[in-house]
């Protein structure tokens, strides 16, 4: 953050809003020509403080209408299972968010699902087939106040 000045945090800041911005309407917000704006986001591009660009899916639309919290325990807190869990559970498509917690449960996962039949596949047939899962509890949305993926910019 240290090599940051303000013209890249407002560079930031403007493409977290809009990922899509010409790089001339993005120069006329921070008052810079277009060349040393564009090298300015392909070094923070390199410097990983842009770690990619995608488009925001409306789930709903996308008839994911369920979201689920799942909480998982291990069996056993060892590298390798550790390791093993974590890979799996890349690769399960309805799994958007994984987060490794403290406090009662090792894992929380957030799931997005058609429906609750489409949820009860999802365990028995999903995460029963990742090993080592010792406990699983599940949170159903009731509905999404705020959401968001940005990064907060005091």
């Amino acid at each position: 953050m240290e090599n940051l000045d303000l013209t890249d945090l407002e560079l930031l800041k403007q493409l977290q809003l809009n990922s899509n911005i010409t790089t001339k309407e993005l120069a006329a917000t921070v008052n810079l020509s277009p060349t040393p704006v564009y090298e300015r986001v392909r070094k923070l591009e390199k410097e990983g403080y842009i770690k990619g660009y995608t488009a925001l899916l409306d789930a709903e639309k996308m008839g994911l209408e369920l979201i689920v919290f799942c909480d998982i325990t291990l069996k056993q807190h060892t590298k390798d299972i550790g390791n093993q869990f974590v890979r799996d559970i890349r690769a399960v498509k309805e799994v958007t968010e994984c987060y490794n917690i403290s406090g009662d449960y090792d894992f929380r996962l957030k799931v997005l699902v058609r429906d609750m039949k489409h949820y009860q596949d999802f365990v028995i047939n999903t995460l029963g087939a990742v090993k080592n899962i010792g406990s699983a509890h599940s949170t159903f949305v009731i509905g999404t106040i705020k959401q968001g993926c940005g990064v907060p910019f005091w």
